[in-house]
């Protein structure tokens, strides 16, 4: 982690840092909303949800290994059965349900609302937290009744997305009526005409349930395994064995797996490399300097890139619904993120009260213990 962070300072060491944060978490949002656009075109063009992920965590498991090996040989533990069966689980959740579930709903929806409904990811993570106890709740205070506040505010939108559609706001395909003729040879690939909206949204929202469980659960594997490389690592071997055991039963035609434009192929290269390798890294940098809720307080601009690139490139349609529902999660992230900071100070101003007053006792019983000199 500190290698990255120094390279990065060599190359930008004349920009204030805080300035390559902003610079960094801007660049990040627009290539997780890249990903986004880029894996609805994916499976427009009829890529397999199976030989997709399979591909993409190949291509992020050699990207990261070298890394891994080399830059973490100190740091790393020792590897036992015990942590082989903790990676394999965390698999389970953080790659193949969390990927599968993303592509399953990403297929019947649109990369707007798969992205709008990822801003609930930091409140359901909270929630799970809060019932494991990882995470504390005093609702006495501002922080913990934002906090509160936050995750209902999440757990609406996230439904109205689901439940309602609405009324169509706005479509691209009205513009593009009158647009030149070379811009209408390009093929609309946005909506998910045809397909399950309820569906796909319960899928995305699967996926967020899997995302946020990976975080929480991964915190504690972490703290006895501090190699962050290696343990990303594994997990995307453990997940491209899992997909292939699926693919097995699922995924038998031989032409699936083979790449049949070179639209597929950027696709497949686009999320191994920089949705998940350069992501990855890019993102622990920023955490090391920058914090958590720096990081996550990023994430509804991820939202406004993808409806941006969506209509521009995919002529994907907007739906009353899913504005209204994207503003409420939107809305209840901020709640959440407030009180998550406010907490800190809270804390902070605490345990500096109590250090005061410990330190005004022993200086008040400091003479009577003291002979005078």
């Amino acid at each position: 982690m500190a290698d990255s962070g120094a390279v990065a300072g060599r190359f930008t060491c004349s920009i204030p840092e805080k300035f390559q944060l902003h610079l960094a978490m801007l660049a990040l949002q627009f290539g997780y909303a890249g990903f986004h656009v880029v894996s609805r075109a994916a499976l427009n063009m009829g890529i397999s949800k199976i030989v997709f992920p399979v591909y993409r965590n190949i291509l992020a498991f050699f990207l990261l290994l070298p890394f891994a090996y080399f830059l973490e040989k100190k740091e790393r533990p020792p590897l036992t059965r015990s942590f082989i069966i903790q990676f394999f689980l965390l698999a389970i959740v953080g790659i193949t349900a969390n990927q599968g579930f993303y592509l399953l709903g990403l297929d019947n929806t649109s990369p707007t609302f798969a992205s709008a409904i990822q801003n609930s990811v930091p409140a359901i993570t909270f929630l799970m937290a809060t019932i494991l106890r990882i995470e504390k709740v005093r609702l006495d205070r501002r922080d913990g009744m934002s906090k509160v506040a936050g995750t209902l505010f999440c757990v609406a939108g996230a439904s109205v997305i689901t439940l309602y559609k609405g009324p169509t706001i706005y479509s691209p395909a009205q513009t593009l009526r009158t647009a030149p003729a070379a811009a209408l040879a390009y093929p609309m690939l946005g909506d998910a005409k045809g397909k399950n909206w309820t569906l796909g949204c319960l899928f995305l929202i699967g996926h967020c349930l899997s995302w946020s469980g990976w975080l929480v659960l991964q915190a504690p594997v972490l703290k006895k395994y501090p190699a962050r490389l290696s343990f990303t690592s594994y997990q995307c071997f453990f997940g491209v064995i899992q997909f292939l055991v699926i693919a097995a039963f699922v995924e038998r035609d031989a032409k699936a797996w083979l790449v049949h434009s070179g639209a597929e192929l950027f696709s497949v290269f686009y999320a191994g490399v920089v949705a998940s390798g350069i992501a990855f890294a890019v993102q622990i940098w920023c955490i090391d300097r920058g914090g958590p809720v720096f990081v996550a307080v990023y994430q509804p601009v991820q939202t406004l890139v993808v409806a941006l690139m969506a209509s521009l490139l995919l002529g994907e349609e907007f739906y009353l619904g899913g504005i209204i529902g994207a503003v409420l999660i939107i809305t209840g992230l901020y709640f959440v993120l407030w009180g998550k900071s406010e907490e800190r100070k809270l804390n902070a101003e605490e345990k500096a009260g109590i250090q005061s007053s410990a330190d005004h006792s022993n200086n008040t019983t400091q003479p009577l213990l003291t002979p005078n000199i």
